[in-house]
C-alpha cells in the first residue's frame, strides 16, 4: 500500500513539472517577438499611415524601420481629378531622416510585404533609381 502510495506521489510529481514546462513553454512562446520573413514589411498605425520598410528592431517599446517607404497619393489631371498612387522613399524631406523609431502601442499591425507584389517590384525600382 505505501508503494502504492509513492508511485502516486512520483507520477503526480512528474504531471506538475511537466505542466510547468508546457506553462512555461506557452509563456516564452507568447512574448517572443514574431519572425520576421520577408526583407520589406508593411508596417501600419493607429493613424491610418502605412510604412513600408526593413524591420530593424520589434523587441522593444519601439519598432526601428529603416529604408521606409511609404504611398502618396497625386492627382495626374486636373480636369477628370484622377488620383495616382505613387511609392515615396523617406529621406528626401529636410532633416534628411535615415530610419523611423515608432512607438509600439501606435503600430496597429505588422505585414510582410511578399517577394515580386507590386510594392516589392516598386522598391526595388527606386532602389535600383537611387544607385
Amino acid at each position: 500500500m505505501q508503494k502504492l502510495g509513492s508511485v502516486i506521489v512520483s507520477l503526480s510529481a512528474i504531471a506538475i513539472a511537466a505542466l510547468l514546462v508546457v506553462l512555461v513553454h506557452q509563456n516564452w512562446r507568447t512574448h517572443a517577438a514574431p519572425e520576421l520573413s520577408t526583407p520589406y514589411h508593411a508596417v501600419a498605425l493607429t493613424n491610418n499611415q502605412v510604412f513600408f520598410g526593413r524591420i530593424d528592431g520589434l523587441g522593444s517599446d519601439y519598432v526601428v524601420l529603416r529604408d521606409v517607404f511609404y504611398i502618396q497619393s497625386r492627382v495626374v489631371n486636373a480636369e477628370t481629378k484622377q488620383v495616382a498612387n505613387v511609392l515615396v522613399k523617406r529621406g528626401g524631406e529636410w532633416h534628411a531622416p535615415d530610419r523611423m523609431i515608432l512607438n509600439r502601442q501606435h503600430v496597429l499591425l505588422i505585414e510582410p510585404v511578399k517577394a515580386d507584389s507590386q510594392v516589392d517590384k516598386l522598391i526595388a525600382e527606386q532602389n535600383k533609381q537611387a544607385r
